[in-house]
């Protein structure tokens, strides 16, 4: 089998539901798994709903109505006649989610949100396969939550791989085209949650693990992995071939190529990854599988804008040891501030850090209780995957270098504009 994930940008409209139908035409759809993402920025949207919600806003029934329109003026472009049972069906969701507001007991914020977030799932799913019937294609919807099984770990759950194989070895039919949802599981007790960062990738290598598919195929809007985001630089090139260990490597440094979650599991089988565009399906795209590094072999930049370098270093001019390293992450870790690189000497220790929920103030007045704490807001962090001289001379022009670590293969730069 091969397994398909399509995210919410190639299902954002009617022209995109279309669209997959065209790709499918092209490539082929006998035994293939599709798993799609929730349409365009619904998450974003049913994150609002959520929001208004735990406020107890009067713009809960608002927001909950968008996200109707939203969905029914696809419908009204897809299907010829709103007598269609796909109406019905998806009406049936939204009913299902107005119960669940009317009626949750849980002050649980991050069950609350796997319960909500996940309709965005349910129905663009429920939507796609209902299009691929009315275009003669035979379709299988599956509801994940009845095949992923996890722990009750809402928001970012484990996955039971044992359970989960045993359903999906037992009960997807391989004959057809099975069409289901990413980024989501369920519990013990049948409540949906979900899979955290990339979840919809990682549903489609869990499947392709437990069916040992012949492939999975992310489809995006570009023609493959670039080594460079082409919106921070000029000439940026296709990557034909990345090797597991480097795309895990990639995606440690912040590269959105792929989750290394979603590859652990594909290269514990080598299964190959690739990586195409749905706009030019039969470009060969980028894969991701055993083999060499890279090909071409390039320098492969990453950009992390926004973030924070934080300096430590010790008030009477001790050493900071150990234990001070332990005590400072066991605080980052607390106040949820992700640490991107790491730079020590004998009396002083540089971080550069992600703050991405505004924790640094609060933890700031900790830290200078113990420290003398100097910090940079708004620097970036550029790494470079097998840098050379113009490589580096690239990121540094023109800015102010902050930090600068180089090891074998890899550089990283922290700076500011001039």
């Amino acid at each position: 089998m091969r397994v398909f994930k399509f995210g919410g940008a190639s299902v954002k409209d009617a022209e995109g539901i279309k669209n997959v139908y065209d790709v499918l035409q092209k490539v082929g759809y006998e035994e293939v798994l599709l798993v799609v993402s929730a349409m365009g920025k619904t998450t974003n949207a049913l994150e609002l709903v959520i929001k208004n919600y735990f406020d107890k806003s009067a713009e809960l029934n608002s927001s909950v109505q968008e996200v109707k329109k939203y969905h029914n003026q696809i419908l009204l472009d897809l299907f010829e006649d709103d007598k269609n049972q796909v109406f019905t069906a998806v009406n049936t969701q939204f009913a299902d989610l107005e119960y669940f507001l009317a009626h949750n007991k849980s002050p649980n914020y991050n069950f609350v949100y796997d319960q909500i977030v996940s309709y965005g799932e349910l129905i663009s799913t429920t939507i796609l396969s209902h299009f691929m019937n009315f275009m003669g294609i035979k379709t299988q919807w599956l509801d994940v939550r009845n095949f992923i099984k996890t722990d009750a770990n809402y928001r970012d759950a484990e996955v039971d791989w044992e359970l989960t194989q045993k359903n999906i070895a037992k009960n997807v039919k391989r004959k057809i085209l099975n069409i289901t949802q990413g980024f989501l599981g369920s519990d013990e007790n049948n409540f949906t949650t979900t899979l955290g960062r990339e979840g919809s990738d990682y549903t489609a290598a869990i499947f392709a693990y437990c069916l040992n598919a012949e492939s999975v195929t992310i489809w995006k809007d570009v023609p493959g992995v670039m080594n460079a985001d082409p919106r921070y630089f000029e000439n940026t090139s296709l990557l034909n071939q990345i090797s597991y260990r480097e795309a895990i490597e990639l995606a440690f440094y912040g590269a959105t190529v792929i989750h290394p979650k979603t590859l652990q599991p594909l290269q514990k089988k080598e299964i190959p990854l690739f990586v195409k565009s749905f706009i030019n399906p039969l470009l060969k795209g980028t894969s991701v599988s055993k083999g060499v590094d890279l090909e071409p072999y390039l320098p492969c930049f990453i950009v992390k804008r926004n973030q924070l370098l934080i300096s430590l270093s010790s008030i009477d001019f001790s050493f900071i040891m150990e234990e001070n390293i332990s005590e400072i992450f066991a605080l980052f870790h607390q106040f949820k501030l992700k640490v991107n690189l790491i730079q020590n000497s004998a009396i002083s220790f540089s971080v550069c850090v992600e703050d991405k929920f505004d924790n640094f103030k609060t933890l700031n007045a900790i830290l200078s209780k113990k420290f003398k704490v100097e910090y940079n807001e708004n620097v970036t962090l550029y790494t470079i995957r097998h840098f050379n001289d113009s490589a580096s001379q690239t990121v540094e022009k023109d800015k102010v270098v902050l930090l600068k670590q180089v090891s074998r293969e890899t550089m990283q730069v922290v700076t500011k504009e001039v």
